[in-house]
């Protein structure tokens, strides 16, 4: 078993060096290729100053180009931080900024965004974990990957011309002309090996800390649950700032299976996925209910042979019963397999789906994954031990997160000691999601107990979009609350008053959330009141304002 994720790489590269590692857009590398490809980029990264534990960025959208980054930045000892292309600029910048990003891998049409983002990291970093404070950023372009950072920096390597915001630009050429040649390990499985920003109840985003080891635990287990095998062609929608990305990214290299990059033109079009799905042969997909029931309801699954994909697996959010069941009768012969997790723990429970079983009601999160321990704790701190009684979901493994970078007191909040077992020396998780067994053993899901919510699979607090509704200078209060969707998980209603009245309208309330937050944060539906209703304490009534 390797001990760190570039070394599935490795290995895949040495089993199967001709096997097609990477299809995108036309673009095909074999593992040999990508391995050697890869070494390239760890060599520049070196040479440019990276030192193990250092945090690259990675600004682009899941291609051959972002997954040569990734791996180049785990061979060079580095910790990747994706960022997402479509966010707001404010967004990336705070992410940026707070990780303390040395480089930023980034494709050629996002080189000058990059270059901008590299210049306004503080030489100075808040972050208590950075063990060293990088001069300057950087960023590095290799088939895109970018590395910019102060001209004349780079010790020896030549970089482009420099930007208006300081930052230099290494090309590809640069970087290709490194060895190919293998690299020392420059990590050890403790070490991060990603970290990936999730939506933060304080107002700003927050990034849960996860290393080799951690990753790897979720790798193995789900490369063999999922049975992948070198025959396999694997994709998952998911952009890489979203975990599910890490099955495909690193569970499909280590059966040294192919990962197949869904055209982001085919991604808004269920007719084209499905035809996409017929054309590349997939045989196992991974995504969030939402796209499949889209692909359900309007992909019209009977004009294509789809008899390659074997594996149909989701997680996310809750998948609505009647849209699971006409999946399954459209698409009668995979498995099908429901995984749940949140970032901080990776996948630590899942579920298959017996065939005709769906649409009696949501599909149970299922039991434990292999070397993972979950279990409900009741509000009187008894465990869940019978069906029907709910409690909060716990999870304990070798797969939980370091912590939040930069945020101890948050981590010490969510990580804590068993309230079972004192004797046990690691933290268990307290996921926030509350939980009920039915008569199988298996785990329910029944909610929220604080106020997080799922969109299209992505995890959103609404204290961060509130957050981005206080900035704007004519708001005085505002709420915020889901409103449930069978399609999307939930949509968002923001509710609002004025400091004057007539100084606000619904469209400047969406333009100042554009510029804040991600699309699948701006809220769907805007009240503009003259006063919030309040409870008899006096606190904005949320409940009222959700069962409107």
């Amino acid at each position: 078993m390797a001990y760190l994720l570039h070394r599935l790489l490795t290995e895949a590269a040495a089993r199967q060096p001709r096997r097609p590692a990477i299809a995108a857009s036309g673009c095909v590398l074999t593992y040999q290729e990508l391995d050697q490809l890869s070494n390239k980029v760890a060599r520049a990264l070196l040479r440019l100053g990276v030192s193990p534990g250092d945090r690259v960025g990675v600004l682009a959208p899941k291609s051959a180009a972002s997954v040569i980054g990734i791996y180049g930045a785990l061979k060079a000892g580095a910790c990747y931080v994706p960022l997402d292309p479509k966010a707001p600029d404010q967004r990336l910048s705070h992410v940026a900024a707070d990780s303390g990003m040395t480089v930023i891998i980034a494709d050629e049409a996002r080189a000058p965004h990059a270059a901008a983002l590299a210049s306004r990291v503080p030489e100075a970093s808040r972050v208590p974990e950075a063990s060293r404070v990088p001069e300057a950023s950087r960023v590095l372009q290799a088939r895109g990957v970018l590395v910019a950072g102060v001209p004349g920096s780079q010790d020896g390597v030549q970089a482009g011309p420099s930007t208006d915001q300081g930052a230099a630009i290494l090309p590809w050429s640069a970087v290709a002309a490194e060895s190919a040649a293998p690299l020392p390990d420059q990590a050890i499985e403790t070490d991060l090996a990603y970290i990936l920003y999730t939506s933060g109840s304080t107002g700003m985003p927050k990034g849960v800390m996860i290393s080799h080891r951690n990753s790897l635990s979720f790798v193995e287990w789900s490369a063999a649950a999922a049975g992948l095998s070198d025959q396999d062609r694997v994709c998952s929608p998911a952009p890489l700032h979203f975990d599910l990305s890490v099955f495909d990214l690193f569970a499909t290299c280590r059966a040294a299976a192919c990962l197949c990059v869904l055209p982001e033109g085919a991604a808004t079009f269920p007719v084209s996925i499905a035809r996409w799905l017929e054309s590349e042969r997939i045989s196992v997909w991974y995504s969030v209910p939402s796209v499949l029931t889209l692909l359900a309801c309007y992909g019209g699954l009977q004009q294509f042979d789809l008899a390659r994909l074997r594996t149909v697996i989701f997680a996310g959010e809750v998948f609505p019963p009647r849209y699971l069941a006409r999946l399954m009768t459209g698409l009668p012969h995979p498995r099908y397999l429901n995984w749940y997790g949140p970032t901080e723990t990776n996948v630590c429970t899942a579920f298959e789906v017996p065939p005709g079983s769906a649409g009696a009601g949501p599909v149970p999160i299922g039991k434990a994954c292999a070397n993972t321990e979950v279990f409900g704790v009741t509000g009187e701190g008894r465990r869940v031990s019978l069906p029907g009684e709910v409690g909060e979901l716990y999870v304990r493994g070798p797969s939980l997160m370091r912590g939040y970078w930069g945020q101890p007191a948050t981590t010490r909040e969510v990580l804590v000691a068993s309230p079972f077992r004192a004797e046990y020396e690691e933290p268990v998780y307290r996921t926030g999601d509350l939980v009920t067994l039915d008569q199988a053993g298996n785990y329910r899901y029944l909610g929220r107990r604080d106020a997080m919510v799922k969109i299209r699979g992505y995890r959103v607090e609404l204290g961060e979009v509130e957050a981005a509704l206080y900035r704007h200078p004519a708001i005085r209060e505002a709420a915020v609350v889901p409103v449930p969707d069978e399609l999307l998980g939930n949509r968002l209603r923001a509710v609002v008053t004025a400091d004057e009245p007539g100084s606000l309208g619904r469209q400047s309330v969406l333009d100042h959330c554009r510029q804040w937050l991600p699309s699948y944060m701006v809220p769907d539906l805007v009240e503009i009141r003259q006063a919030l209703p309040r409870t008899s304490t006096g606190k904005v009534d949320r409940a009222g304002l959700a069962s409107e």
